[in-house]
């Protein structure tokens, strides 16, 4: 099988794509934040949550749902921080796996990264990283939700 990519990018190639998707699953795992609430264990990320309290309109009381999920609506994600927060982080995420997935079919396939292509992939690669320095600033700098 011809490569496009010398042993230094076929290195690369492999640590995006174990970047990309640690990445990934971080962002779309739920244990962002622990806690508890109604005496029950609960946390949550920026697109999904665990234990939950949900109106019973029935009971007229608030109860805990034991389950974990994504969020019902966009609108539902507690805070505009937050929303902003799953935007940016789930860019990052999609060009990161963008570049990576590029890199590892330059592995199999001859001639498909040229110079230029590494370099404008090694950018695109410096923008999904920045959108995560952004996040992490923006939670240090908001104290989280």
């Amino acid at each position: 099988m011809a490569s496009s990519l010398t042993c230094a990018g076929v290195i690369w190639a492999f640590l995006s794509f174990l970047c990309a998707a640690a990445s990934c699953v971080g962002f779309f795992m739920p244990y962002w934040l622990l806690g508890s609430q109604l005496e029950k264990s609960v946390s949550f990320g920026t697109f999904r949550r665990c234990s939950y309290p949900v109106r019973d309109e029935s009971l007229q009381t608030t109860v805990m749902v034991e389950q974990c999920g994504r969020y019902a609506s966009f609108q539902a994600i507690p805070s505009t921080e937050w929303r902003i927060c799953t935007v940016v982080t789930g860019l990052g995420c999609g060009l990161l796996l963008l570049v990576a997935l590029t890199a590892l079919m330059g592995c199999c396939v001859s001639e498909l990264i040229s110079r230029n292509v590494g370099r404008m992939a090694g950018g695109i690669q410096f923008l999904g990283g920045k959108c995560f320095i952004l996040h992490a600033c923006a939670e240090g700098g908001h104290g989280g939700a």
